[in-house]
């Protein structure tokens, strides 16, 4: 049985689920390359417009896999190049969305704050316990916590390990919707099916420059941002939108 299954719940939308069950959906690195290899293809696929990644009822993922790393000194780490994953992850040019039930812990929450949208259950438990492994997070877990919340909030949870509701996600503005826990799924593929009928192009620049601006000064920021704007009055799908808004039809985007 795969550790990640694919499959198309509404047309654009790949759903991608964590199949670790056993084992709450720790990420080992079987995991992390199954998952790496089915962001590739929907990137690649131009008939995938948006990504619900998912785990169960129980977990999204709960951590990495402790076993994995308990014996593992940093050459062995280093040379698993876990880092590449997180890479790929980040570059991901889709709109990618959680849809978080259940633990997601460590790696877990890692990955799930590395997406564009989290559709949160309400009674999810998330957070960064490394602390209380004697490690700390290292899946950007640090730095993207910082950057959705601040610092006085960041360090409040990194440095205890404490876990949160999904309820307290959405308080602390680390979720984009809170719903109830059934809801977690139906919510986050009705979200991703309204995102597969825009156009693509203007999806992938709107997530560049969200993205790429958090790291750059304003004025920087700002001008990358009007670069894109410029170069999407050159595609098809500009054309198209802007008509279909005159003619008072429904657009019909192609990517180009």
């Amino acid at each position: 049985m795969p550790n990640v299954l694919k499959e198309m719940p509404a047309p654009g939308v790949a759903k991608l689920q964590i199949n670790r069950p056993d084992v709450l959906n720790a990420l080992n690195m079987e995991v992390r390359h199954e998952l790496d290899a089915a962001l590739a293809d929907c990137a690649a696929d131009p008939e995938t417009r948006a990504v619900v990644l998912t785990g169960n009822e129980k977990a999204f993922a709960a951590g990495a896999d402790i076993k994995e790393m308990a014996k593992a000194g940093p050459v062995e780490l280093h040379a698993l190049g876990i880092e590449q994953f997180w890479q790929n992850l980040a570059a991901f040019p889709k709109p990618l969305i959680a849809a978080v039930n259940g633990f997601a812990l460590g790696g877990g929450f890692e990955l799930a704050l590395a997406c564009d949208i989290l559709i949160v259950g309400e009674k999810a438990q998330l957070g960064l316990p490394e602390v209380r492994l004697g490690i700390m997070p290292g899946g950007g877990g640090t730095q993207r916590l910082l950057r959705a919340c601040g610092k006085y909030i960041a360090l409040r949870y990194v440095m205890t390990g404490d876990r949160f509701s999904g309820i307290k996600a959405g308080e602390l503005g680390l979720a984009s919707e809170v719903v109830e826990d059934e809801q977690v799924l139906p919510r986050a593929v009705e979200l991703a099916e309204s995102l597969a009928a825009l156009p693509p192009l203007s999806l992938a620049k709107i997530k560049e420059s969200v993205l790429q601006g958090m790291e750059a000064p304003l004025n920087a920021a700002l001008k990358q941002e009007r670069s894109a704007y410029y170069l999407l009055h050159a595609s098809e799908d500009k054309f198209e939108g802007m008509a279909a808004f005159i003619e008072k039809r429904p657009a019909n985007f192609k990517g180009k």
